[in-house]
């Protein structure tokens, strides 16, 4: 599967912001999806995953509350909605899909397609 990310852009803290993931193929729906970024000078963290069924997300605590993730299976994309969008959270979002739940959905590892990133810039 390939996965394409967009939707990034500047905005000002307390905006919102939806990134997409289009993915090609016809197995979508089989995969976990996950999103991750990677702010300038850091590594790249975990942000969020849905399973391949969707349901609830699992998120990292610093978006909890204020991220939610979502899909469309049958659009073969999945979505990172961004509210309360603060300075720190500046950083290139990349998606990601993995075929296998395991307990490291939070890691890379977990994940063997990944998209370009697309950057989101908050500003204060």
């Amino acid at each position: 599967v390939q996965l394409q990310a967009s939707g990034g852009g500047l905005v000002q803290a307390g905006d919102s912001l939806r990134l997409s993931c289009a993915a090609s193929g016809r197995t979508f729906s089989r995969y976990n999806m996950g999103w991750f970024r990677q702010a300038p000078g850091k590594e790249r963290e975990f942000v969020a995953v849905i399973r391949w069924s969707g349901g609830a997300g699992y998120y990292a605590d610093s978006v909890k509350g204020r991220f939610t993730i979502s899909r469309d299976n049958a659009k073969n994309t999945a979505y990172l909605q961004m509210n309360s969008l603060k300075p720190d959270d500046t950083a290139v979002y990349s998606c990601a899909a993995g075929l296998r739940w395991t307990t490291g959905w939070a890691t890379s590892a977990a994940y063997e397609h990944w998209g370009q990133g697309t950057l989101v810039t908050v500003s204060s």
